[in-house]
């Protein structure tokens, strides 16, 4: 109980850690958290420590691991509703081999989601195209089962000494918020010398840039003459429409619609196939990628300490220094041991207590009623190595101050509520787990809300308040019924008297409770 009022004993300790052993003496001290390294290489760049190529393997698999959750975030079905839960148990940190056959495994998992995801995306854009052909040709079908110049046209006598002129189409799909302004703009530049006509689509196909469901408009431009055909496909162009070769017959066009459902119904065939395929990938990722990412973020952490050493003349061991808890000094050798023998060492390896002239770093035993007040407390300042820990009396002064201002029952009731609903439920995966900012401060502080709740209906008892509306639990001890009964209080005092004292001695005036 007394180191909750005043921060831990502290010390200093080198530690000889085997070079064969160093890895799992951290990784053990590590799962313990008994204590903070030292950096004893200063002066050495980052990129020239001994253990840097480690770490940058342990980089490029978290760039892996990214990539294998935007593919699952981005194509899993049913997609999952909050991010992937951390793995129960907690893995431990895995050894050099274990490492090795995660990097393949990963590697081998992220090149078959690449290779299938850009075959679906593909087979995707081909059925995108082959229906968007498709829906042009049956949208326009009707429109072109005459061609030729128009009779009006024709009663004017252009083409009388022309017998080179014959009816051209370009036809394709543009996105329905373009339509407004690629019609115009056919208009203008064409000096309505072509036949447009727009016709929606019957069904939504994707995007293939956004992904999103769009009902694409299907147009057909007839025209005579080469030079506004160019002019036609460069405001085609300009506007990033897909066309399509437009036959002229309607034997031909028939053939082709024949020609595109067979077509269609293989892809949806062999998408089906790959999207199982897909989903099979995912579900594997989904259940592999927790346990993979804890245990190379370990991985990592360790090889981070390991940075901190520095190695001694013989090179045969690692030499760390670091602040360690005065009372965890047996669990640190313990720890010691336990990954020289896991490592399979024949040398153990120790550690030695060091004089230092630096105070030592404060450190305050912290559990999950304690540790929001303290970060209260931390946001103003840490205090010194020894000191009284301020956070012990926050505890009651910071909730009763807050109260002082808020007091008011119903509103503390309600509060005190959602605190102990929080408490009562909080080893509970989804709670503790939400990446929510806002959310994962109220949880944190769900003891201190609680604190506040209950003072708040305190003090609002005090100020006869429930939801901002007075309170009579009480009536008023004192009455006036009396002093006019006893002729003490009369028409002639009221009249002469600014002010009226009530005397508790008439029988009658106040009562006590």
């Amino acid at each position: 109980m007394g180191s909750l009022f005043r921060s831990e004993e502290v010390c200093l300790v080198q530690l000889f850690l085997q070079s064969g052993s160093a890895y799992n003496c951290v990784s053990e001290l590590g799962e313990l958290g008994l204590v903070e390294f030292r950096d004893l290489n200063p002066n050495v760049n980052a990129f020239q420590r001994k253990f840097v190529s480690e770490v940058r393997r342990c980089e490029e698999l978290e760039k892996t691991f990214s990539f294998l959750e935007q593919e699952i975030n981005r194509s899993l079905k049913p997609p999952l509703q909050r991010p992937l839960p951390p793995p129960i148990p907690v893995p431990s940190a895995p050894q050099p081999r274990e490492l090795i056959t995660i990097e393949e495994e990963s590697e081998r998992l992220a090149r078959e989601l690449r290779e299938v995801s850009r075959n679906r995306d593909s087979l995707r854009a081909q059925l995108t195209q082959l229906s968007q052909y498709k829906g042009v040709l049956t949208q326009t079908h009707s429109l072109t089962a005459t061609q030729g110049p128009p009779p009006v046209l024709e009663s004017h006598g252009l083409f009388d000494h022309r017998q080179d002129i014959r009816l051209s189409f370009v036809a394709g799909v543009v996105h329905p918020w373009k339509v407004p302004s690629f019609e115009r703009l056919l208009w203008r530049a064409c000096r309505g010398y072509i036949i447009v006509d727009f016709r929606e689509m019957d069904d939504r196909l994707e995007h293939p840039d956004t992904g999103e469901m769009v009902q694409w408009t299907v147009f057909l431009i007839s025209f005579w003459g080469d030079q506004i055909g160019q002019k036609v496909k460069k405001i085609c162009d300009c506007f990033h429409t897909q066309t399509f070769a437009y036959p002229e017959s309607t034997t031909e066009r028939e053939e082709i619609l024949e020609g595109l459902q067979g077509r269609i119904e293989d892809i949806k065939s062999v998408l089906s196939q790959t999207e199982a395929f897909l989903q099979q990938l995912l579900q594997r990722a989904v259940a592999l990628l927790p346990q993979w990412k804890v245990r190379v973020q370990k991985c990592k952490a360790i090889q981070l300490v390991l940075n901190l050493c520095s190695p001694s003349v013989t090179d045969k061991c690692l030499i760390a220094e670091a602040w360690c808890p005065t009372a965890k000094l047996p669990e640190l050798q313990s720890a010691l041991r336990e990954g020289g023998r896991k490592s399979g060492s024949g040398v153990d390896s120790f550690y030695n207590r060091l004089p230092c002239s630096t105070p030592p770093p404060t450190l305050f035993p912290l559990n999950s009623f304690t540790a929001g007040f303290q970060n209260i407390v931390d946001a103003y300042g840490v205090a010194s190595y020894r000191e009284v820990n301020p956070a012990v009396y926050t505890i009651i002064t910071f909730p009763f101050l807050f109260a002082v201002m808020f007091g008011d029952v119903g509103h503390g009731l309600l509060m005190s509520l959602a605190a102990l609903w929080m408490v009562l439920e909080e080893k509970d995966p989804k709670l503790k787990n939400n990446n929510n900012e806002i959310w994962r401060m109220m949880f944190g502080g769900r003891y201190l809300i609680l604190l506040m709740g209950l003072f708040s209906i305190y003090t609002g008892a005090i100020y006869n308040e429930c939801f901002s509306r007075g309170m009579k639990t009480f009536n008023s001890g004192w009455h006036v019924g009396p002093m006019f009964d006893n002729n003490i209080w009369n028409s002639s005092v009221l009249e002469g008297n600014q002010f009226l004292s009530m005397d508790p001695n008439v029988t009658g005036v106040f009562t006590s409770p």
